[in-house]
């Protein structure tokens, strides 16, 4: 490692199979903490580069725990996390409103790293227990037409260092790799970044992929469609600036949409937007990025239809509904 580290503080970057090489090795223990952590520091005093996120991307599925799941259109609604905004949890939230439409999710998340309550804190507050068995995961997205993978359980590198990211509380290159490393591999994703650097990487990354996507930013800096200002919107097909009002929405305060100060208040929050008791602010975001997922599958018709579906699930208890068969399978 010493070698390595000196090699990058002299401005260097890594290749595809170097990058591949040292994360295997990461997840293997090869190193001690104090090497990884200064390995981590490495980037974030620079971006990441293509090559370097490919390799330590191949690395973490080539090492992954295997899964089966019967759903062949299922999506993945996930952010980058990092974004420093404290915001309640749009893309779980909204997994649950588009689970509740009737469109299959395989959710893929982890713990806080960065923040107080990532999805892993917050499903494991509300009573859901991580599984790794492909049969009961079936279940899952029988019943509840959602699932749930919890990352360390199935990434053994993330695994190993689940304690140094929490211990620097820093955006790390790991918040770039959750959402490119669901062992499912569904067919479509919506991914949130935290800036556009990130998403022309992420976009590069993801046009060599069979499998479709859709990038999304807020331009003040949200991983996600936050409604705060203006939102970008990368597909394959391109891409185009949406207003707060074309998505259906008027503009919201950041205060309005932030969670709570703990993993307990921000569950709580949580479920109250589920129970359709949320304020309009909260209801707006989590609608407007469960409609342009569902849009986003081709399967549901226009963009007005599957805010009209969102609305439907969220209002009318599907969405906790799925939510509640989670949670007691």
């Amino acid at each position: 490692m010493k070698e390595i580290l000196q090699y990058l503080f002299n401005h260097n970057t890594l290749s595809k199979s170097e990058a591949k090489a040292i994360m295997i090795e990461i997840a293997q223990n090869k190193f001690n903490e104090t090497e990884v952590t200064a390995f981590v520091s490495i980037f974030l005093m620079r971006n990441i580069t293509l090559q370097e996120l490919e390799g330590f991307r191949e690395a973490l599925l080539q090492m992954a725990v295997p899964v089966h799941l019967d759903a062949s259109d299922a999506i993945d609604i996930v952010g980058t996390g990092g974004d420093g905004k404290n915001t309640i949890n749009i893309s779980t939230l909204a997994s649950f409103v588009i689970a509740g439409a009737g469109q299959k999710v395989i959710k893929h998340g982890n713990y806080g790293a960065s923040t107080v309550t990532g999805a892993s804190n917050l499903l494991e507050e509300l009573g859901y227990q991580f599984k790794t068995n492909s049969d009961e995961l079936n279940v899952e997205l029988q019943n509840a037409n959602i699932c749930f993978l919890h990352a360390p359980y199935f990434h053994p590198a993330l695994k190993s260092v689940v304690s140094l990211r929490k211990s620097l509380g820093l955006r790390t290159f790991f918040n770039l790799l959750g959402p490119l490393v669901n062992p499912s591999k569904p067919k479509y994703s919506m991914i949130g970044t935290y800036n556009l650097e990130i998403a022309r990487i992420y976009q590069y990354l993801l046009q060599k992929d069979e499998k479709d996507f859709i990038l999304v930013h807020g331009m003040d800096g949200y991983d996600e469609i936050s409604l705060t200002q203006d939102s970008k919107i990368i597909t394959k097909g391109g891409e185009k600036i949406y207003s707060p009002e074309e998505l259906g929405f008027t503009t919201v305060t950041p205060e309005s949409i932030e969670a709570g100060k703990n993993t307990q208040e921000t569950a709580k929050i949580f479920r109250n937007i589920l129970k359709g008791k949320g304020t309009e602010s909260q209801n707006a975001v989590v609608l407007a990025n469960a409609a342009v997922a569902l849009h986003h599958t081709n399967k549901f018709g226009n963009y007005e239809n599957c805010l009209n579906l969102a609305k439907e699930s969220l209002f009318n208890g599907k969405a906790l509904n799925s939510l509640n068969q989670l949670i007691i399978l």
